[in-house]
């Protein structure tokens, strides 16, 4: 059974009226010129209890994000009047809200650029719907899970002149903000909670991405050195982030 056939078969199972969870970071937005997917999708999601809103080309995409608070952006890099590439870009340009990347081109270096840009995930079409939706909820439950977690009391995190903000998700080096993605900031916060440790590349995938690390997948080494080279802008002297050989990554407070 192909996807579209896949998802049509769902959309017979959709109890209509079904109330469902509002996630603190409101709905999920769409940016894909594929109208009857977009329409079927959304119908999947309801009944996984999460709402989607949907636009079909890179222009009413970013409006839709300047207007509302989509907890999470799906981002088709093939679009009719600029590819995604471009609309991720001018997004960056004022927005973090994760972004997840939908296409049928699979090339590597399409997946490297994307994730360059500020990609958070990047998913190959044609993809399993109920992968769709764990990497949905497992982006969605990063967003939300440190408000649950970490008394108010505790909200911010210090090492040397580096300071996040897990109130605001921001962060600061010597009273200047760092420009990070939310992912990024995720991975910052837990090298810091994990300084002067090795952290393995599978406790890393399972706490960011909320799967399990696979050899072949280079989301992780990408943000992490998008990573690098941000704290470096930020004139933070030597690399704080070493990578340690067959074991993950050690964050260093030497030079902080």
């Amino acid at each position: 059974m192909g996807f579209i056939e896949e998802i049509c078969y769902f959309w017979h199972l959709v109890h209509r009226g079904r109330r469902l969870i509002k996630f603190s970071m409101d709905s999920v937005l769409i940016i894909d010129d594929d109208v009857k997917l977009g329409c079927m999708l959304r119908e999947f999601l309801r009944r996984r209890e999460i709402q989607l809103d949907i636009r079909h080309n890179g222009e009413l995409g970013l409006e839709a994000v300047s207007k509302g608070n989509p907890g999470l952006i799906l981002l088709d890099v093939m679009l009719p009047d600029m590819d995604g590439f471009e609309v991720l870009q001018r997004l960056r340009v004022y927005s973090e809200q994760p972004v997840m990347l939908l296409t049928a081109r699979g090339r590597k270096a399409d997946r490297i650029r994307g994730l360059e840009l500020g990609a958070d995930d990047y998913l190959p079409k044609p993809f399993d719907p109920d992968e769709l939706v764990a990497r949905i909820k497992a982006i969605l439950r990063r967003c939300t899970q440190h408000s649950a977690m970490v008394p108010a009391q505790d909200r911010r995190i210090c090492l040397g002149s580096l300071v996040l903000d897990l109130n605001s998700r921001t962060a600061m080096y010597k009273d200047v903000p760092l420009e990070l993605t939310d992912i990024e900031f995720s991975l910052l916060e837990a090298f810091i909670q994990s300084a002067g440790a090795v952290l393995s590349r599978e406790e890393l995938a399972i706490r960011l991405f909320g799967r399990p690390f696979h050899p072949l997948n280079r989301n992780l080494d990408m943000h992490t050195c998008r990573l690098r080279k941000k704290l470096h802008s930020a004139a933070i002297s030597g690399n704080p982030i070493k990578t340690v050989r067959n074991s993950g990554y050690l964050f260093s407070s030497t030079n902080l």
